[in-house]
């Protein structure tokens, strides 16, 4: 994206009506945000009430994948967002919600004759060997074959996701790393410059029929960088607990084990495999000639750090509400 100014640009034009899918969620949110504020018209399908959003746009409630309900949002709409994600990540999940609920909206906006969808996927799909990375490839080819001109938004890691030891560390605990604190890799971004980007995508056309990478702005962060800018935040000195990659090799099998036997045991044995791909690999564009990730490559967008993010973090600005995604 640095070198292709209209990629990033933010274009000029009049409102547009959006249909937006997840707005309950910490991104949605932040696109509902971003929506209003460039005055377009947003309706949004939400499976309960919510007043934080409800009070602020027109929303329909309801089984968010009934055709009727969609057919009622998509009435008259130019664009859909989509922002759904599952919650765990687990096989059943991730299919019903990743794929399923996608597809649905999908097949409601073509009977509308929607011209535009824009998916925020994720940037893990690279490499998929999880349910929810291949539930959301299923649904990205379903775009991509579609009629509509659409925009597959693969984003990096986002704030939320790497402030999970802010309570750790504020207890004098050290800062958990696996491997040498150094494996992996990513150029986080904020939930309000991923929004901005997903907006832009609204009515630019440099953003065309394309699957676009984005991270917010450089360098690269590794984690144990990411734990001495979290200790600085909180005024406490940098310590690391480095925890050798095999010991979630050995727990994912004993999980396994269990697991044939146990619904729970193959939920959690699921989970920790998300968490082994996470500690080992790089949020980052893959260089599939080089067999690397590339943060070179990893497109920039926005202007907020995870520092300063850190920062607000401490002083007591934020409060996170991480729930089935702690263990990212």
């Amino acid at each position: 994206m640095q070198d292709d100014p209209a990629y990033l640009s933010k274009p000029s034009g009049a409102s547009v009506r959006v249909v937006l899918l997840g707005a309950s969620g910490t991104i949605g949110r932040a696109v509902l945000e971003a929506l209003l504020a460039d005055g377009h018209d947003v309706i949004c399908p939400l499976r309960r009430a919510d007043p934080a959003v409800s009070e602020r746009v027109r929303c329909v409630v309801g089984d968010v994948s009934a055709p009727d309900l969609l057919a009622e949002a998509m009435h008259g709409a130019d664009v859909v967002i989509s922002c759904l994600a599952s919650r765990s990540g687990a096989p059943g999940d991730a299919w019903a919600v990743d794929h399923g609920l996608n597809a649905a909206a999908l097949r409601a906006a073509k009977a509308r004759e929607v011209r535009r969808f824009v998916l925020l996927s994720a940037i893990c799909v690279q490499k998929p060997v999880l349910a929810f990375q291949k539930a959301k490839l299923a649904f990205e080819a379903e775009l991509q074959a579609s009629d509509l001109c659409h925009v597959i938004v693969r984003p990096t890691a986002f704030f939320k996701s790497l402030s999970g030891q802010v309570d750790r560390m504020r207890a004098g605990k050290p800062y958990l790393a696996f491997g040498d604190g150094r494996l992996t890799a990513c150029k986080p971004i904020s939930d309000a410059d991923l929004a901005r980007f997903l907006v832009n995508a609204l009515t630019n056309p440099a953003c065309d029929n394309r699957i676009l990478p984005v991270g917010g702005p450089g360098p690269a962060l590794t984690p144990e960088e990411q734990g001495r800018l979290l200790a600085d935040s909180l005024g406490v000195p940098f310590r690391i607990k480095r925890v050798p990659v095999g010991l979630i090799d050995a727990i994912i099998a004993t999980l396994s084990v269990t697991g044939r036997l146990n619904r729970r045991a193959r939920a959690k044995t699921e989970l920790a495999r998300i968490g082994r791909y996470y500690a080992t690999e790089s949020m980052l564009v893959w260089d599939d000639t080089r067999q690397c990730y590339d943060a070179d490559a990893t497109p920039e967008f926005g202007q907020d750090r995870l520092g300063d993010f850190y920062a607000r973090l401490a002083a007591g600005e934020i409060v996170l509400e991480r729930g089935d995604h702690a263990v990212f």
